[in-house]
């Protein structure tokens, strides 16, 4: 049972109390910046790890400046859609509701707070694009960067670091990233055309417990770096792990099946 640290009271609480209750998760992204794109990759992998374990969500977004552009940027990056917080009603008998913010000393009172730590640009300063608005702070401009370039890379980037730690990018560790996820991806079309085998039950096991303890997507990560090294687990095995964590991370892994020669 996946369960969430509170940031705000710093408890651990079950983010599906009851079985096949519903959960609400309510992202709040004050701006558009790389820090709210954290916000939102957060929340879809929650919503990702609660859907794997049979928990229906209801997914919110409350953003007050830039709205479209911000679900424009998510996109991008492989975020599912949510619903407007505008829109929201009284509620819909959810068992749980999680606040996912990098702001959670301002979050509302109900709920358990999902506290996401800051992203900073330290790279090159990015050259300001149309859609940024004159003046605008150099965080802001770093989006339109970050988005230009592999949007998976961004993802895995952001998605190695617990949530709750800063994430300083810049050229190098986007370049790091790009380079794992394209190994990976590589691999995985190699892997495609062995027989397949089931995913070691050892192997599910440490990827459960993972994204199920806090949502620890970085040690879920560190499961997939043990299986392509280890020396007794068949390809078609290994395929099928990537494919199953894949639900989970959704960083496209299966993208080059097909494509070698």
């Amino acid at each position: 049972m996946l369960r969430i640290l509170d940031a705000r009271t710093g408890e651990s609480v079950s983010a599906a109390p009851a079985r096949r209750g519903l959960t609400r998760i309510e992202a709040y992204a004050s701006g558009l910046d790389p820090t709210a794109l954290r916000v939102l990759l957060t929340a879809d992998v929650l919503v990702r790890a609660l859907e794997l374990g049979g928990t229906p969500v209801w997914t919110i977004l409350t953003a007050p400046h830039r709205l479209a552009e911000l679900r424009a940027a998510a996109a991008t990056l492989s975020v599912r859609p949510f619903e407007d917080g505008r829109d929201l009603a009284s509620g819909l008998g959810e068992a749980q509701i999680l606040r996912v913010t990098g702001e959670w000393d301002t979050a509302p009172d109900a709920g358990a707070v999902v506290g996401v730590a800051p992203v900073t640009w330290t790279g090159e300063p990015p050259e300001p694009d149309a859609a940024t608005p004159p003046g605008a702070p150099v965080q802001d401009a770093a989006l339109g960067t970050l988005l230009a370039a592999d949007a998976g890379a961004l993802r895995l980037a952001l998605l190695a670091v617990p949530r709750g730690v800063p994430v300083l990018l810049d050229a190098a560790r986007l370049g790091e990233a790009a380079r794992t996820l394209g190994r990976w991806r590589r691999a995985v079309a190699g892997w495609a055309r062995r027989p397949s085998r089931p995913v070691p039950e050892e192997v599910r096991l440490r990827l459960r417990d993972a994204w199920e303890d806090d949502l620890d997507v970085p040690r879920a990560l560190d499961v997939l770096r043990d299986v392509e090294r280890a020396p007794d687990i068949p390809d078609g095995a290994r395929f099928e792990t990537y494919a199953y964590a894949d639900r989970l991370l959704a960083l496209d892994l299966a993208r080059d099946i097909g494509s070698l020669g």
